[in-house]
């Protein structure tokens, strides 16, 4: 069976190296599938042309190396504080630097910065406060860069970079994927097959971006090509890791155990100090918030990697912390779907390693079988208008004047409407927090004399939320004592982007690599010739241990449990990890869907059966629950003040675990 690397390996005049000429005619076009790598060119090719060689006088090989390979995180958004690059480059002893800016609320962003000025369209931060002020150091220390921060436009990106390595007088290569952005195929497109239930629906009318999620193996390429800095569009996130890996140690695109290992690495990581002590559940033992480490991990061509961060930084790497970032934004644990690899993180297993100034992990036993013939895409499209206004009242029953003073806003809102031929608002979300709103029937607080009105609507029409915005400081004069003001003045009012998610042939998908301002390359895997072999089916896991003795002690679930929630689209998960592996089987047999589901009832959609969904990972003794529609549209498309479910798991802490034994006795 051929794969990648063993052709590169064994043709590298074909490969490497290409001759003078940057139009599309005269690159190299990969045809990619699991039994040949198809090689087709018209141009001439030699073994050393000069355009690849002009840019860096360092050089790279794609070889399979024993040595450990080391990569630093340093960016978990858009928005990342900037302490993080020169921790991880002056005492991260890094091979690789790595950067994660995107999410599917960003793309967006960017979409609209760049319909406004075609240069713009990806993350600026990365150049100017990443890499301009380090670039020589960068250099210095022989370490490369891989970024998925070209968002929507990383030729423009790269062109930015160049100038700042310019400017350094520097001699470095700069690579660039493309080929995720879907636009341009638009109108063929007329009918899509959904990743919900593999339905086929067209389009969204409106639509605003469609970018696919691409996998690990362009950065690979760009790599394997010689460059210093990989700047990519739209790619899962743990690619930017796996690339790097794939490169180091020349793993074949079928070792897909390495592969899953790999990704996990990545996933552990691309979340920045999400791994490294931040939003712990024990967040009280976490020391020096101000100067937070950032993950780095030393990864074996074997797949096994240590998780640690820069000595002298702040934040703790334990088992917690990143068992935590494990369960975070996952679905099914035993099919965690990439374009690499379908990943088996079920058996996953984290060790503490004794000795380490801030802490350390050693993390094994990620499985990993074939994956999709599909990309997921990510589109997004027009859906009306949202404004939200965010009001603190104080002094004696503010709740009850904040929930009054958002009412009448509301219903006199509605009343101008009226008058004006106008439709009624399409949804109201009123929120009074510090009257613990989002807990529903398991609020405790009660008579808070500090609240604030949260206060969100949705609208098909501008006009008719400019409407409202306007309506909202005359509270301040004819309605309760004690309304301060209203956040960050007058609501704005935005338009609201919704994710449509589907699937698209990886077949039908042209990724091109471009080093040094011209494209050197094309990727298509070609068509499948076999039917599509899935991961072994897995079902989700309700099931309690054998028969447990019971007894008449409670417990909240924080004292047995660590958690930490996120979102996919309008879905949240919550990851639950036991703190003793001896916790896990009461965990089971008291924890079950049905419970998380009544806990979070009022903030599941109305008429959703079987909201909840529970899973399994024995390797660290945790239990992962899926929420269907559970997050009010998600992201932009959600009037509700936790948009990304951030805060359920820290809810669930408070749940009450009744008729158990005395579990801390089982421990001491």
């Amino acid at each position: 069976m051929s794969n990648l690397t063993n052709v590169l390996r064994h043709a590298p005049s074909a490969l490497r190296r290409l001759s003078r000429g940057g139009s599309s005619e005269n690159s190299v076009s990969l045809c990619l599938n699991f039994r040949f790598v198809r090689v087709s060119s018209s141009a001439r090719l030699s073994p050393s042309p000069p355009h690849l060689n002009k840019t860096s006088s360092r050089c790279y090989t794609s070889s399979a190396k024993t040595k450990p390979v080391r990569i630093g995180c340093a960016s978990g958004f858009w928005g990342d504080t900037a302490t993080s690059v020169p921790q991880l480059i002056y005492s991260g002893k890094l091979d690789f630097l790595v950067f994660d800016y995107l999410s599917e609320i960003t793309m967006s962003l960017l979409t609209a910065a760049k319909s406004k000025m075609p240069n713009l369209g990806y993350a600026p931060d990365f150049v100017q406060a990443a890499l301009a002020p380090f670039i020589n150091d960068i250099h210095k220390k022989g370490i490369r860069v891989v970024s998925n921060a070209g968002g929507v436009n990383p030729l423009a990106c790269a062109e930015a970079i160049q100038e700042v390595i310019k400017k350094a007088g520097l001699d470095l290569k700069v690579a660039v994927v493309t080929g995720d952005d879907l636009m341009p195929h638009r109108s063929s497109l007329s009918e899509v097959k959904m990743v919900a239930d593999g339905s086929r629906q067209p389009l969204p009318k409106t639509l605003h971006s469609m970018n696919a999620y691409l996998g690990a193996l362009p950065i690979r390429r760009c790599l394997d090509l010689g460059a210093d800095i990989v700047v990519t569009g739209r790619c899962v996130d743990s690619a930017v890791a796996l690339g790097p890996l794939m490169h180091s140690f020349g793993w074949k695109r079928t070792d897909y155990d390495l592969l899953a290992a790999g990704s996990l690495a990545g996933h552990l990581i691309e979340c920045g100090a999400q791994s490294t002590g931040g939003i712990f559940t024990d967040w009280h033992k976490v020391p020096d918030w101000d100067n937070m480490g950032f993950p780095v991990v030393e990864c074996s061509s074997d797949g096994s990697f240590v998780l640690s961060k820069p000595p002298k930084t702040g934040g703790l790497v334990s088992f917690g912390t990143v068992a935590e970032q494990l369960v975070y934004e996952i679905g099914d644990p035993q099919r965690y779907l990439l374009p690499d690899v379908t990943c088996d993180f079920s058996q996953v297993v984290i060790k503490e390693v004794p000795g380490v100034e801030g802490g350390a992990v050693r993390v094994t036993g990620a499985k990993g079988f074939a994956p999709s013939h599909d990309y997921k895409v990510c589109a997004t499209y027009m859906d009306g208008f949202r404004a939200t206004a965010v009001c603190p009242v104080g002094g004696p029953r503010a709740a009850e004047k904040a929930r009054r003073t958002a009412d009448s806003i509301i219903k006199r809102t509605k009343r101008i409407f009226k008058q004006l031929g106008l439709e009624d608002f399409s949804s109201v979300n009123v929120q009074v927090l510090g009257a613990e709103d989002t807990y529903g029937a398991n609020a405790r607080t009660k008579g808070s004399r500090e609240a604030v009105i949260w206060m969100a609507v949705h609208h098909k029409q501008k006009k008719a939320l400019e409407l409202f915005a306007r309506e909202v400081a005359p509270a301040g004069t004819g309605m309760a004592p004690g309304l301060t003001g209203i956040v960050g003045g007058r609501p704005r009012v935005s338009p609201v982007l919704k994710p449509f998610f589907f699937l698209h042939p990886k077949s039908q998908l042209q990724v091109d690599v471009h080093v040094g301002g011209e494209q050197v390359e094309s990727l298509t895997e070609a068509e499948p010739d076999t039917p599509e072999h899935e991961a072994p089916p897995t079902s989700s896991d309700d099931v309690p241990d054998a028969e447990l003795p019971s007894g008449p002690h409670s417990y909240r679930l924080e004292e047995l449990a660590y958690t930490r929630s996120g979102d996919k689209g309008n879905s949240a998960n919550i990851g639950v990890v036991a703190r003793h592996p001896l916790f896990f089987p009461y965990l089971k047999k008291h924890l079950t869907s049905s419970v998380v589901e009544e806990y979070f009832s009022h903030l599941i959609q109305p008429g959703v059966k079987n909201a909840v969904t529970r899973y399994s990972l024995p390797g660290i003794h945790g239990l992962n629950f899926v929420l269907q529609s559970s997050l009010g549209g998600g992201g932009v498309a959600s009037l509700r003040s936790d948009p990304q479910g951030k805060a359920f798991g820290q809810m669930l802490l408070d749940l009450k675990l009744r008729g158990l034994p005395d579990l801390k006795s089982l421990v001491d």
